[in-house]
């Protein structure tokens, strides 16, 4: 008689217990065990809990190759889901076997878990562990569908499929997607005065691995529900018609303000502060340096001798690498809209920026179209203060439109998206890259879906807040994804191509260098110590197809993109898994963080424009700048959504943070262990930095990153 035993671990969620009936089978190379009922004198299974088994076989197994865990009804109880962490087991011989599981069971079933050691398809050999692979990943591709939202859209998961599930338990058997701390299902909640539901009926049909835990649902409700009543029960968010005053934008939160916000609202209209935010505002990827002008831009060095100075004239500035671009020119096409019942306009312009002597970045010229003429004069710094500012605004709303369908929601939200919904299709749960990216691709499913049901929807907040609405978020994304490369999606190539290594203060640049640099460390020791060769990875057909689908669904096959197809050296492997990180987590990080601060203060971040640009100089004036801006609950809307996607909800898990151990062995332990270490490296340094500077940049701090895409 051989006795193994079993520890069983609980996850500490709410209702993470169960009180059905638990068994398990041992599955070795020498046989199996009996179906043994894991039964003890009390309750098992309560949350938190770390309970031992004893399983009796008439003679040892050999070495364990698979676990399986049966899950079945107890009395008259209902059927409940269990968060089961993960399963030690003691062969007679004392050798251990770690099974990870870290997922919700839900209802009655049968999975079946391998030991935590992560292999490639081309380390397994045995027949029954290549079945087990291919049974899993058959699973995965019914369970999580690829959707076309829309043309030209990355492909994005397909959420009807969870609902065929919730009538069709014979995927139960294959639900073997882990689950990071997650607790029971919210229903459909919608905030008294706001404009979005928080969750909508068709998520609760989503595999419940992938939903938010009560912990997060609960915090994000609460982020939310004060300020929309605040603004409800003012009347701001019903009320139409033109700001009377700018002082009184200060008043819509009066009691959220951060000190980023209060600072924006005394120096939006400074020329310094401008340039600065193309460096460490939330869209710092825009500016480009110039050798020479291009065509569309006619300024000369006559209209800006004035701002350069005695000393130097614009053609030398231009060969010092100190003259700078950000080009607008997606918007040229781009669908207006009707706010509140009126047409909205949108502008493409060029604005042309210099680094001055003091090291400061600031506006030279602006032109608010693609095309110069007379009907497009170039706005200057010398311009009164009226044409100036609304030049600048002009820009502002730009930005807005840029940084917020293309930065933020389709470089971070929907390719991370794709990311996701390969590596839980292609990759089975012993892989070493499913591993190492599960923790990046947490909640992402659930965000997004989100977006789409609140957000993208036919009169959702996005045709509620902006001037391109709905249909100019549609032909935005799909015109930057048909124009973004593998260069633009990679930080330090990214930053050389752009030619901005050499700017001063460039927070963003420097901070997200050193992360970008530390995950690729991490990258590059497990990359290093599960594919010692080029062979090994052309070899795993499981990473080939995962690289495949990437490149069909999120890039749409498009060669000229620059994005691999296939992977043929650990490199490429290296530079890939690192990028994919980074923008999961540190870019989103950039370019989500801050909205609330940047965008508080309304006129430094407009989401729509009721006036046409400007065609000539001289008109502009306080009125006119007013009646240009948002209408009261526009903007009321539009910040509802800052405020809530600024403030990270509860149950977050910072960069580098993996509480569930899903490498078990000893060196992708120790190389988690380095990674961290860095990590905190760098935060003390960006702090210390920061207590020097008159405006802290911490939107890239470690511990203020979440490890994936999640809000």
């Amino acid at each position: 008689m051989a006795v193994y035993r079993v520890c069983v671990t609980t996850g500490p969620y709410l209702m993470a217990g169960t009180l059905d009936n638990i068994s398990v089978t041992l599955v070795g190379t020498c046989g199996e065990s009996p179906k043994q009922l894991l039964d003890r004198l009390g309750r098992d299974f309560t949350p938190g809990s770390v309970q031992k088994y004893k399983v009796r076989c008439s003679a040892e197994l050999g070495e364990l190759l698979l676990l399986r865990l049966h899950k079945e009804r107890y009395a008259f109880f209902p059927k409940d889901s269990w968060y089961c962490s993960c399963l030690c087991v003691t062969a007679p011989d004392g050798t251990r076997s770690h099974f990870p599981c870290y997922q919700w069971i839900d209802g009655y079933c049968t999975i079946e878990l391998r030991p935590g050691a992560a292999k490639t398809i081309c380390q397994d050999s045995l027949p029954l562990l290549l079945d087990h692979r291919k049974r899993e990943l058959q699973g995965r591709q019914e369970c999580y569908r690829w959707k076309v939202y829309a043309p030209g859209f990355p492909g994005m998961i397909d959420v009807s499929s969870f609902e065929e599930m919730e009538t069709d338990k014979k995927f139960a058997l294959t639900k073997m997607t882990p689950r990071a701390d997650q607790g029971d299902s919210s229903g459909n909640r919608h905030l008294p005065g706001f404009p979005m539901k928080i969750d909508f009926p068709s998520l609760l049909h989503m595999e419940p691995n992938i939903r938010y835990s009560a912990t997060k649902t609960a915090s994000l409700l609460f982020n939310a529900i004060p300020a929309s009543l605040g603004m409800k029960l003012r009347g701001l968010l019903d009320r139409k018609g033109s700001w009377k005053k700018l002082d009184d934008i200060r008043n819509i939160f009066w009691c959220h303000k951060t000190v980023i916000s209060e600072y924006v609202t005394e120096h939006w209209c400074e020329d310094t502060f401008f340039g600065y935010q193309y460096l460490n505002g939330v869209n710092p990827v825009m500016l480009h340096c110039l050798s020479s002008l291009p065509s569309k831009l006619p300024v000369t060095n006559d209209v800006v001798a004035p701002l350069l100075g005695p000393d130097t004239c614009l053609q030398m500035e231009l060969e010092r690498g100190n003259v700078f671009l950000a080009d607008y020119w997606i918007l040229a096409e781009a669908p207006v809209h009707c706010l509140n019942g009126r047409p909205q306009y949108v502008a493409a312009p060029l604005c042309l920026l210099w680094l001055n002597p003091q090291g400061a970045l600031v506006p030279l010229a602006i032109q608010l179209s693609q095309t110069p003429g007379p009907d497009s004069p170039i706005f200057l710094p010398t311009d009164s203060y009226w044409d100036w500012l609304l030049a600048k605004t002009w820009v502002r709303n730009s930005e807005f439109l840029v940084h917020e369908n293309n930065t933020h929601f389709l470089c971070t939200h929907l390719l991370c998206e794709a990311f996701s919904v390969a590596t839980l299709r292609q990759l089975p749960l012993c892989h070493p890259i499913y591993k190492l990216l599960l923790p990046h691709t947490r909640y992402t499913l659930q965000v997004n879906t989100i977006a789409r049901a609140t957000l993208l929807n036919p009169e959702g907040l996005v045709d509620k807040v902006t001037s391109v609405g709905r249909q100019g978020l549609l032909y935005l994304i799909s015109t930057a994804l048909a124009h973004f490369t593998y260069t633009d999606f990679c930080l330090p190539d990214s930053v050389r191509a752009r030619g901005v290594l050499a700017i001063p203060n460039y927070h963003y640049r420097d901070d997200g260098l050193r992360i970008w640099a530390a995950i690729e460390s991490f990258v590059s020791e497990i990359v290093g110590y599960y594919y010692p060769s080029d062979a090994s990875v052309r070899q795993d057909s499981e990473l080939q197809a995962w690289v495949g689908e990437i490149f069909a669904q999120a890039f749409l096959g498009r060669e000229s993109s620059g994005f691999p197809r296939r992977l043929c050296t650990p490199g490429e492997l290296v530079k890939f898994l690192t990028a994919i990180i980074f923008n999961c987590s540190a870019q989103h990080a950039a370019v989500n963080s801050g909205q609330h601060d940047f965008g508080a203060w309304m006129p430094n971040t407009p989401s729509s424009m009721r006036q046409p640009p400007p065609q000539t100089k001289g008109t502009a004036t306080l009125k006119s700048y007013l009646d240009t801006l948002p209408e009261v609950n526009v903007t009321c809307n539009n910040l509802l959504l800052f405020w809530l996607v600024s403030q990270e909800p509860k149950d977050q898990r910072p960069l580098g943070t993996y509480p569930d151990e899903h490498f078990t062995e000893e060196a992708p332990r120790r190389s988690i262990a380095a990674f961290q270490n860095r990590l905190a490296q760098i935060s003390r340094e960006i702090r210390e930095r920061n207590q020097g500077l008159e405006l802290p940049y911490a939107y890239l701090d470690p511990p203020l990153i979440e490890n994936s895409v999640s809000i």
